[in-house]
């Protein structure tokens, strides 16, 4: 199922290399929240995450935070880093990922990448729109049970697959 196949898999955003993904020709990162820059059970952001986002503004990217949360915590996440947000998103149905390419100003052909932690929502919707996505690590163990029901629908997607360093 190559349309639930991340274009790659790291341990975490921060081992992700803003230098390399505009070599690569990239113009927009679209970033989950939950599990991906924050831990689910933590609601506080990581300082290296911080520091990932703005060297990812550094290299010129434009970014834009993609998430199914409507809670006022990922206002909060989008105040803290100033980056515009799309909430309630109903990943993976693609309009959410087209109302955050609007917003961001995308130019015909820019190419766009996606970040997140889950298969079924960030590399499915990603993909459903033809945009790369790079699938993470979840930052955090302890998860929503629906989210549980899919990590196990994901793991046999990977074949035991690891992240790569």
């Amino acid at each position: 199922m190559p349309f639930l196949t991340p274009d790659d898999y790291l341990g975490s955003v921060e081992r992700i290399d803003p230098s390399a993904l505009v070599e690569q020709g990239f113009g927009i990162v679209l970033l989950d929240i939950d599990n991906t820059l924050v831990p689910r059970d933590t609601r506080r952001l990581p300082a290296g995450v911080a520091r990932w986002v703005a060297r990812l503004r550094e290299e010129g990217l434009r970014v834009c935070l993609l998430s199914n949360n409507w809670h006022r915590v990922v206002f909060d996440y989008a105040r803290e880093l100033d980056l515009p947000l799309v909430h309630r998103a109903m990943k993976p149905a693609p309009f959410a990922y087209m109302r955050a390419l609007r917003k961001m100003g995308r130019r015909r052909g820019e190419k766009v990448v996606c970040v997140g932690d889950q298969i079924v929502t960030d590399v499915w919707g990603a993909h459903l729109l033809g945009l790369k996505a790079i699938l993470v690590e979840p930052q955090a163990t302890k998860d929503l049970w629906y989210t549980q029901l899919f990590r196990r629908f994901e793991r046999r997607l990977m074949h035991g697959r690891r992240p790569r360093v």
